[in-house]
């Protein structure tokens, strides 16, 4: 018996090495199809710059060189891709488990909501004060998670129509509380006061709003990395999202695995709010996203759902973002070429989603009929 289990350790020692190169061969993968895509995109808006602009070379010289032109653009490109990486991660999570939650626009605002009542409400020392404001974003985000989670897992309710509805919930309930409790009397603008110092994210690169958000962003890809691969939670979801009736036939339970994944995806998305509220614009002000959260959702598609891809893939997308503001204002070609080069993106990804979902299904197919 003895003899039998030791020989079984070198069997599954090889087994594990075997399947580390598989995830570090997918991932490589999943690198090159994005950089590939995003090269194809910008051929083909080159392509149709060349039509609508006389001076196309320039214009996609400001596009690709212009946000590396100064410490302001820089620090606008790094703060851009600090909040969609957070938000890229929030949907990363949420699709490991096949949900297609898109609540991260609604807990974006309670983050920011939240993140706002503790700066200008409470005091407390020092970094206390801000620590105490990031806590309860995260559990503004944690537990508004868990409505449509929970709509889903014992009612079977539809998730992109329950999370697209609780959005309007919670952009209305912030727009309500801002406008007639938080707005400073007699204020001209829809904005709060700013936040006290206590409670706001450092600023450290002169001419910009990079702050101290910058590492909590870092510090959410590591612990959603070692959520997804390293935690039994995180298996769950992977066996969810993989083959349901496998985890099913396993004793995973299901409906917890729902709730959770929408859940904890608030997580980094009401962090993201927090980033904008106390760190971009160091108060709370209407229209504080205006839909950026659906642009996190083409992050994590970049990415593949890869915790450790996705900053990469925010800083692409985001390069992209701010060239192609700076390409209108200095080139005189409006911006919706870089909606082109984004929709190119989007349809690529899709593409390859479709594929690989018509694979699937076929090989289950042949399995059953093979059966």
């Amino acid at each position: 018996m003895t003899i039998e289990v030791a020989a079984a350790h070198p069997a599954r020692a090889a087994e594990r090495a075997r399947f580390q190169r598989e995830r570090r061969r997918q991932a490589l993968a999943q690198v090159v199809r994005t950089l590939s895509t995003v090269l194809i995109a910008l051929g083909l808006g080159f392509i149709i710059t060349v039509f609508v602009s006389d001076k196309p070379v320039q214009a996609y010289v400001a596009l690709l060189a212009g946000p590396l032109s100064s410490t302001a653009r820089v620090g606008t490109w790094i703060e851009d891709a600090t909040t969609l990486t957070m938000l890229g991660l929030a949907f990363a999570v949420v699709f490991r488990a096949k949900q297609f939650s898109l609540l991260a626009e609604g807990q974006l605002y309670l983050g920011a909501l939240a993140a706002g009542l503790i700066a200008l409400k409470l005091e407390a020392p020092g970094v206390l004060h801000l620590g105490i404001a990031m806590l309860a974003a995260a559990a503004a985000g944690f537990a508004f998670g868990l409505i449509p989670g929970a709509l889903k897992a014992y009612y079977g309710a539809n998730e992109i129509v329950s999370t697209l509805m609780l959005n309007v919930v919670a952009v209305r309930m912030y727009d309500l509380l801002l406008t007639y409790w938080l707005k400073p009397p007699g204020a001209g603008y829809t904005w709060s006061n700013p936040f006290p110092a206590s409670a706001i994210f450092t600023r450290f690169l002169e001419g910009s709003r990079i702050n101290t958000a910058l590492f909590v962003a870092v510090g959410l890809v590591v612990l959603t990395w070692l959520l997804v691969y390293k935690t039994p939670l995180g298996y769950e979801l992977r066996m969810v999202g993989a083959n349901l009736d496998f985890a099913r036939y396993g004793g995973i339970n299901e409906r917890r695995v729902i709730m959770l994944s929408m859940a904890l995806a608030g997580i980094p998305a009401a962090l993201a709010g927090a980033h904008l509220a106390m760190g971009v614009h160091q108060r709370l002000l209407l229209n504080i996203s205006l839909g950026l959260a659906f642009e996190g959702l083409v992050v994590a598609l970049m990415a593949g759902n890869h915790p450790l891809i996705v900053p990469f893939a925010a800083l692409l997308y985001s390069y992209l973002r701010i060239g192609g503001d700076i390409m209108e204002r200095t080139a005189a070609v409006g911006s919706d070429i870089v909606r082109v080069i984004q929709a190119t993106i989007i349809l690529f990804i899709t593409a390859e989603l479709l594929v690989g979902f018509a694979r699937r299904r076929q090989a289950r197919r042949i399995a059953h009929a093979a059966g």
